[in-house]
C-alpha cells in the first residue's frame, strides 16, 4: 500500500429489494399482532412491547435500506480511501471522515459484506458498512477487502 487507493460506491438495489423483503414482512406481522392483541383485550399491555419492537425493526431496516444499500441519507458513504495509516470515507453530503486511531475491519462468514470502524479526528467513533454490490464487480470487492486485512 504505498499510495492512496480510492474507491467509488454504487447502489445496491438489489440489495435493498432483498431487505425491503426481509424487515417488512417482519414489521407487518409485528404490528398486525399488536392490534390483535390491543382489541382482543385478554393481553392489552403486551401490545405496547409489540409495537415498540415493530418501530425499532422498522428504523432498523429503513436505516439498513436508505444509507447502507441505496446511499440515499446525507450520512451515507459515497466512496472512501485507503492509505498506509487511515482509511477516509465521503459521505453524501460531502463531509470527509478520516478514521486515524482503533481503525478495525470487520468482514462476514458469508463474504458479501464488511464492516470499518474508528475513531476520526474529533475523537468520535464512526462505523460503517459496505456491501459486495456497491463496488461493481467480485475483483474490486476482493482487493478491497485484501487491503483492509491489515486492519484485522
Amino acid at each position: 500500500m504505498a499510495k492512496s487507493e480510492n474507491y467509488e460506491l454504487l447502489p445496491d438495489k438489489q440489495g435493498a429489494l432483498w431487505d425491503v423483503v426481509m424487515y417488512v414482512p417482519v414489521v407487518v406481522v409485528l404490528a398486525s399482532l399488536a392490534l390483535q392483541l390491543w382489541y382482543g383485550g385478554t393481553y392489552k399491555n403486551f401490545s405496547y412491547v409489540l409495537v415498540f419492537a415493530a418501530s425499532f425493526i422498522f428504523l432498523i431496516g429503513a436505516n439498513r435500506v436508505l444509507k447502507s444499500r441505496l446511499m440515499i441519507l446525507p450520512s451515507a458513504p459515497r466512496s472512501f480511501e485507503i492509505d498506509k495509516k487511515l482509511v477516509v470515507v465521503i459521505l453524501r453530503n460531502g463531509e470527509r471522515v478520516e478514521l486515524v486511531r482503533e481503525l478495525r475491519y470487520f468482514s462476514d462468514y458469508a463474504g458479501k459484506s464488511f464492516g470499518l470502524t474508528g475513531v476520526d479526528l474529533s475523537g468520535k467513533k464512526q462505523q460503517f458498512v459496505f456491501h459486495k454490490a456497491q463496488f461493481g464487480g467480485e475483483s474490486n470487492f476482493n482487493d478491497i477487502r485484501s487491503r483492509l486485512a491489515v486492519y484485522k
